[in-house]
């Protein structure tokens, strides 16, 4: 296929470069603890990542790439006096990662995921002279700000995409946990598909976790192997084994047509491989890009600036540049592209409300 950029709702562009690979519970990476030089009074960040790692491929990664451009923008280094992270290896991790975070006085520190909550409720509540923020979750203190997306509206345009993708009619949904959270990127998927093509069913399994990607291997085995042709995962980490499924059944049958629906990120790195006769193909069909990113360097700089939003919600949705639809779409087609355009547009005049929970979905209509 031709290919090509579509600009629809987003003007993507990820930060490139190698990401750090995982540091364990607590420590610091040898040699990243800068000195910067001359800016001993200057604003600093950190962020505790939840199990699924800061090299998730996902929605830790894409935290990590915000706090670095902060970084990068403005002159600070990676370590304590500067930009960091901690790395969480199990839930017990969070709260003695965030109070470590505390003790090197850092300016603001992010916790990243829902799971984080019951933690930065704890700690946020006894460190009330430090700044907090949670990302996909609500904390009702002063000094932390929370991030919340509208997932399930991305989650609808690339429904509408597997809808109009899929030939067999069988579609799949990879969820982390089953969750309030999660929920969303599932009915927002159900409901795209529903709306461009009703005569197809989507098949849900929960993986139970975020950081298992044998286990998302084996539920897309089961998927594929009983003839669904497109999986949108939400699980983090354990979606990796989605796509390297995809991946072995392509090499094995390149004339097979599967795909997956990368999320948070655009996965289409995740999707490419050689094949036994050379030639460069991607099982990546689009992804669900939830700029976490963006929101983690928004709040940042507002912080930076005096103006932190203690006690506050911000939430961020396509009207917000902070969910959309992938800039990687070589796989996708005109007629597609002009599709997921035009229900874009429902969803910003409020023509439709896209469902974000099951009672929603039962009585979603067009």
């Amino acid at each position: 296929m031709k290919k090509r950029k579509y600009g629809l709702v987003l003007s993507l562009v990820l930060a490139a470069g190698t990401f750090l690979g995982a540091c364990g519970n607590a420590e610091k990476e040898e040699g990243t603890q800068g000195n910067n030089e001359g800016t001993e009074d200057a604003f600093t960040v950190a962020m505790v990542t939840d199990v699924g790692g800061v090299d998730d491929k996902s929605f830790n990664q894409s935290a990590w790439t915000g706090l670095k451009e902060f970084g990068s923008e403005n002159g600070l280094e990676q370590g304590t006096s500067g930009y960091h992270y901690l790395q969480s290896k199990n839930d017990a991790d969070y709260a003695t990662n965030l109070n470590t975070l505390v003790r090197e006085d850092f300016n603001l520190i992010y916790g990243i995921g829902y799971k984080l909550k019951d933690a930065i409720t704890t700690v946020a509540g006894q460190r009330t002279d430090t700044n907090f923020a949670i990302v996909d979750d609500v904390v009702e203190l002063d000094n932390v700000a929370s991030i919340t997306f509208k997932e399930h509206q991305g989650s609808f345009l690339v429904g509408v995409v597997a809808g109009l993708t899929t030939k067999t009619n069988k579609i799949g949904f990879v969820g982390g946990i089953d969750s309030e959270l999660i929920n969303k990127f599932e009915y927002g998927f159900r409901a795209g598909v529903q709306a461009v093509n009703p005569d197809a069913t989507v098949d849900v399994t929960y993986a139970g976790a975020f950081d298992k990607p044998d286990q998302g291997k084996t539920i897309a085995a089961t998927m594929y192997g009983s003839g669904v042709d497109v999986i949108y995962h939400a699980s983090g980490a354990t979606g990796n084994g989605v796509f390297t499924e995809a991946k072995d059944i392509k090499k094995n049958d390149p004339d097979r047509e599967v795909w997956v629906i990368g999320v948070d990120m655009d996965q289409a790195p995740e999707g490419e491989l050689t094949l036994d006769s050379g030639e460069t193909v991607n099982v990546t069909l689009t992804s669900m890009v939830k700029r976490v990113d963006v929101a983690v360097k928004d709040l940042a700089e507002k912080a930076k600036n005096g103006e932190f939003p203690g006690g506050e919600i911000i939430e961020y949705g396509i009207d917000e540049n902070g969910i959309g639809i992938a800039p990687t779409q070589d796989n996708l087609t005109e007629d597609i592209l002009s599709a997921v355009e035009e229900w874009t547009g429902k969803i910003q005049s409020g023509e439709i409300e896209v469902p974000k929970n099951e009672e929603e979905f039962n009585n979603f209509e067009l």
